[in-house]
């Protein structure tokens, strides 16, 4: 069943590694943003009427910096203008250095029923020296405040100085306070971000060091009752993120705001990532499109072989003959035949084995051959 994706692109600061399309100096924007927002919604509503719609994701940039009424007025106009499922998934991004107990039971009235938080790090030096606005100490508050709500927290590795106890700690503190989701992700140094000079001047740990990394928050995930379903994402039973696996899953969503991107119709599109010009179409009476292409083909055969591998429920075998009318392992002949020992066949399923997940961008490359 299809997602939405809307991106609130606004921050109060703009962390070294941030590579997304945010704007730290312009939160006076974000009452004409959001005014052009609720228009794309409503537009894009009458256009996917026919459609049910099983997941909302609300991300950034930092949702929860602007004033919590916009995130309630954005609710209430997908509601209106989109035909939600009954128990649909609808995440919030947020910092915990931009919330309180007033937003917070603001969001949850918004029918917000899944929060995504940016701990990053147990280490407030660490947390300082890529630029995030909150301390160990936000993060412990804002857990507070959503206790006994579903919510996940972001673990990054690959920190200037990050050592395995630094990883632990965190993962610890995440668990603690109550989060039933934990997303550990390698930090991926951007040209033209801040810390690119650090990846350059080598003062990063290198790709062994980060493998280390993931191998040891791996394991203590593990111990704590974590289950990875994805190459990053890790959840208590039943609390994996159904937005997140409807991507893997190479479903549907609609992006709308600055610079979001969609699926649909078998194409996929993106909106423009420039503020001004996003606001100047929808005020024009026009989709803020600037790219599209048509998925087909050799590429919507490699994507779905791509998707299902990175997670731990592989690709199924009818799901890919029922799609394509044809068997993946003769399309892709040549990289099954060299990467088999790196593959788990069970039944019509084959999904890459549990030591080799975590390095299986260089499996999957094989594929694109």
């Amino acid at each position: 069943m299809p997602g939405i994706y809307v991106h609130i692109p606004f921050c109060k600061h703009k962390c070294t590694y941030c590579d997304f399309t945010s704007f730290p100096n312009r939160l006076n924007f974000a009452e004409a943003y959001m005014a052009c927002l609720y228009k794309e919604v409503a537009e894009r509503g009458k256009e996917l009427k026919k459609y049910k719609f099983d997941t909302v994701y609300i991300g950034g940039g930092t949702p929860s910096v602007i004033d919590a009424k916009y995130i309630f007025g954005l609710m209430k106009q997908i509601k209106n203008c989109f035909h939600l499922t009954a128990h649909s998934e609808i995440t919030l991004e947020m910092n915990p250095g931009t919330v309180n107990a007033e937003k917070i039971a603001i969001y949850k009235k918004a029918g917000i029923n899944r929060f995504s938080v940016g701990l990053q790090t147990a280490n407030d030096e660490q947390l300082a020296d890529i630029g995030r606005i909150h301390s160990t100490a936000d993060f412990l508050t804002c857990a507070k405040l959503l206790k006994g709500e579903n919510f996940s927290a972001d673990v990054m590795l690959g920190l200037k100085g990050q050592t395995k106890k630094d990883v632990l700690k965190t993962i610890d503190l995440a668990a603690e306070a109550g989060a039933s989701h934990i997303s550990m992700y390698a930090l991926t140094p951007e040209d033209g971000t801040p810390i690119y000079t650090d990846y350059l001047n080598g003062e990063l740990p290198d790709a062994d060091e980060v493998s280390e990394l993931y191998d040891a928050g791996m394991g203590m995930l593990k111990e704590l009752g974590y289950m990875r379903y994805e190459v990053s994402n890790f959840c208590k039973p039943g609390y994996g993120s159904r937005h997140n696996l409807n991507y893997w899953r190479r479903g549907e969503y609609i992006g709308l705001g600055v610079s979001a991107s969609s699926f649909f119709f078998g194409k996929r599109f993106t909106n423009t990532f420039d503020l001004d010009e996003y606001m100047k179409c929808i005020l024009s009476g026009y989709f803020p499109v600037i790219e599209s292409e048509t998925v087909e083909g050799e590429d919507a055969k490699f994507e779905f072989l791509m998707l299902g591998l990175r997670t731990v429920f592989g690709v199924s075998s009818v799901a890919y003959k029922k799609q394509f009318g044809s068997d993946w392992k003769e399309d892709f002949s040549a990289g099954y035949e060299k990467m088999q020992k790196y593959l788990d066949q069970q039944g019509d399923i084959t999904k890459i084995k549990d030591e080799y997940l975590y390095v299986q961008n260089q499996i999957l490359t094989e594929f694109m051959q």
